[in-house]
């Protein structure tokens, strides 16, 4: 099919998504649509005399014609409804964009794709839960979706990078531009380790209107969305509700009951609306999700684990009987946040299992282990 008319389908004025797919269905490609007749076009339902004009009409291939040189300039990818790269999680959704723009290198159809969302306020507890999440996600091989806003989306494709997670924003304006245009410098590296997604053709702002449109698509092309932290309303919770309408898994991370960034949160668990989960460990468990055999390897100490000074000494510290994490604080002076985030990478690993009431105990004797 040709691709300028694919892009001509999706600038005809007043044709939506919806009209857009009852004339492929009618006539199959998009060039068949721009070779009927006015009276062939007004026998698909929606299609009166006007639109069947402008469809005729030179407005909607001057357009597109724009959009090619565009595109072949800064070598987007157009993804149109019936490829077969075309994202299958969102083309399940009936409100599914008809074509889609795409700068990146991942797999929009990658066995595991996560989407994380949530406040544009974020606090220090929701984005040490971002890093803490991409950290034990990284295991699991997953791509991870979000918005590239302030807040909760940007933490999570900056801690997405920092652990080698492959992350892809979709964006509510034009490849063409960058909104916040401070996050350019995130866009630019994850387009080399992910990608920038958008429905919108070059030239278009981010205009309010189209967020909660950019927010379907954050639903849609995932298997499970994942609130963060969120207040009582905001885009978040659109996207959990877009999410819980495509019947997707919708978790989310619970806060404490007076803090006004977790309402949205806590909200979505107390009325069944979402999962809750405190580790990428509930995450795992409630999809089947098992470690890839490379990791499980790894976790078998059967290769050498590179730990750092203050893992080492977390290790000397611990013994075959189970060991608070306060009491490893007391004996290692590491602040608990830190030494908890040491505590899940040596777990990760295989080397320690965590117990009820936040104790720790060595899976094996400390001298097996292959250190380096």
């Amino acid at each position: 099919m040709s691709l300028i008319h694919k892009i001509a389908l999706t600038m005809i004025k007043n044709v939506g998504h919806i009209t857009a797919k009852n004339l492929l269905a009618h006539f199959l490609t998009p060039e068949a649509i721009f070779g009927a007749n006015k009276k062939e076009l007004m026998e698909v339902p929606g299609i009166g005399a006007q639109t069947a004009t402008l469809i005729l009409g030179k407005e909607a291939m001057t357009k597109a014609k724009i959009q090619l040189e565009f595109i072949k300039k800064y070598q987007v990818q157009v993804l149109f409804l019936t490829d077969d790269n075309y994202p299958v999680r969102l083309k399940n959704c009936v409100d599914a964009p008809v074509l889609l723009y795409y700068r990146g290198n991942a797999d929009l159809n990658h066995p595991r794709i996560i989407s994380v969302v949530g406040t544009r306020m974020a606090t220090a507890y929701g984005k040490l839960l971002c890093k803490q999440l991409a950290e034990a996600l990284a295991g699991y091989e997953v791509l991870i979706v979000s918005g590239l806003a302030y807040g909760i989306d940007v933490t999570a494709h900056q801690e997405s990078l920092q652990y080698g997670i492959p992350t892809v924003g979709v964006l509510a304006h034009g490849l063409d531009r960058m909104y916040p245009q401070v996050h350019s410098h995130i866009a630019k590296k994850m387009v080399l380790n992910g990608g920038l997604l958008t429905e919108f053709p070059s030239l278009t702002n981010p205009d309010k209107e189209n967020f909660p449109k950019r927010n379907r698509i954050i639903a849609g092309i995932s298997d499970v969305t994942i609130v963060v932290e969120a207040a009582s309303k905001g885009g978040a919770l659109i996207t959990a509700d877009i999410a819980n309408s495509y019947h997707r898994e919708v978790f989310a991370f619970p806060g404490r009951v007076n803090d006004l960034s977790s309402e949205g949160c806590n909200f979505l668990i107390k009325t069944n609306r979402a999962g809750l989960i405190s580790h990428a460990r509930d995450l795992a468990y409630y999809l089947g999700w098992e470690l890839p055999k490379a990791q499980e390897l790894m976790a078998s100490s059967n290769f050498p684990v590179e730990l750092s000074a203050e893992e080492q000494e977390i290790l000397q510290a611990l013994t075959t009987s189970a060991i608070a994490i306060d009491e490893l604080e007391l004996r290692l002076k590491i602040p608990k946040s830190k030494l908890a985030l040491h505590l899940l990478n040596l777990e990760m690993q295989g080397i320690l299992t965590s117990l009820p009431g936040k104790r720790y105990q060595l899976n094996q004797d400390i001298s097996s282990l292959p250190i380096k």
